[in-house]
């Protein structure tokens, strides 16, 4: 199984080597304009439950960006899928299905966690102190596997690109703009609140918010984290084995 793993693994950095420094800088930019525009448009007077805005903000940057690059794993699968089809030679060779999960998902994370440390880069220039909880590593691994196996799912259910743009518009937008990433969601009326609580970024961005604000973790929202994480895993072996089918 380990040998599989490895090998999903280190076909996918050995690509994304090749072009590190350009994914490098398009992860960059997007949480840097919000900065800008957020941290510095409204300033540091304005608070949101006992804290300045920007230090608000940068726990929901770090959930954004994270979730944005572990998610952007399911177009590279696509490619890799529809023109290269990659997945039909794992698929042939004796690898287990739970392989080629756990080997794209962990690049997902590895994607993820990349992204995370250009936000505390973000968070250093800008001057934003944060209070750091040993549990933000735990919660920040949970959240990139939950995004990266969501990916791994949607990308071998989808027929095509246009199919995983939908995904993007209807799923992964709404959640950014609703889970609480640049805002409080009890700011939200009841129907929204209710909506958002389906979604797995608005435990995340608590349980990562409290990691770095010196809040108390609700360890019922790290059991939910964990409860997604399984859920996508067990949604992505089973997309996986239905394209095999």
């Amino acid at each position: 199984m380990f040998n599989g793993l490895y090998a999903v693994l280190y076909r996918e950095l050995t690509i994304y080597r090749k072009r590190a420094l350009k994914q490098f800088f398009s992860s960059s930019l997007s949480p840097l304009l919000f900065l800008i525009a957020f941290g510095w448009g409204f300033g540091r007077d304005v608070t949101v439950g006992g804290l300045s805005y920007i230090s608000f903000l940068i726990p929901g940057l770090i959930t954004m960006n994270s979730l944005n690059q572990s998610f952007a794993i399911s177009a590279e699968i696509n490619i890799s899928r529809f023109y290269f089809h990659t997945f039909d030679e794992y698929l042939i060779a004796p690898v287990p299905h739970a392989s080629i999960v756990i080997g794209e998902a962990m690049f997902g994370v590895f994607r993820g966690l990349l992204a995370t440390i250009i936000i505390f880069v973000y968070a250093y220039i800008f001057n934003v102190t944060l209070s750091f909880n040993p549990i933000f590593i735990a919660a920040i691994c949970l959240h990139t596997f939950i995004f990266s196996f969501l990916a791994v799912t949607t990308s071998m259910v989808v027929k095509d690109h246009s199919g995983q743009a939908l995904v993007n518009n209807f799923v992964i937008t709404p959640m950014i703009f609703l889970c609480g990433t640049f805002y409080p969601i009890d700011k939200l009326p009841y129907a929204f609140k209710m909506l958002v609580s389906l979604f797995p970024l608005t435990y995340s961005t608590k349980v990562i918010r409290a990691t770095l604000t010196g809040g108390e973790v609700n360890f019922i929202y790290v059991g939910l984290m964990v409860f997604y994480c399984i859920m996508f895993f067990l949604t992505s072996l089973w997309a996986l084995r239905s394209v095999e089918a």
